[in-house]
């Protein structure tokens, strides 16, 4: 793998962490129980369409990247999300971060360096 393709997989990576936390706030500001009209209303917060935002400019850098990462070799590298999304989420949400949650990423990890060799 490339340095340019790396980054571009990291920036993928480095883009889904917010993007998660916008998804988290747009659903804590959503009203599902006040009728149809006031559920969609509050759906389309600003958090929400930044999100998706986000996550179109994260879609469209993975598809580059995949023109030339092999998707062997990036998909293990995507995983690290499962690590980056809760420490994003302790660090500015203050979300707890459990024993659990800091093993599975270690494993995660290792599991993502043995995957890339």
């Amino acid at each position: 793998m490339t340095l340019k393709g790396l980054l571009l997989v990291l920036g993928c990576i480095a883009l889904i962490a917010p993007g998660q936390l916008l998804f988290k706030s747009a659903a804590s500001q959503w009203r599902v129980d006040e009728g149809a009209w006031m559920a969609l209303r509050t759906l389309a917060s600003p958090a929400f369409i930044a999100a998706i935002v986000i996550y179109a400019l994260a879609t469209l850098l993975w598809v580059y990247a995949l023109r030339l990462v092999p998707l062997t070799a990036a998909f293990p590298l995507y995983a690290l999300t499962f690590v980056v999304v809760p420490l994003v989420a302790h660090l500015f949400a203050g979300e707890p971060l459990s024993a659990n949650v800091l093993i599975g990423g270690a494993v995660i990890i290792a599991g993502v360096a043995i995957s890339v060799r």
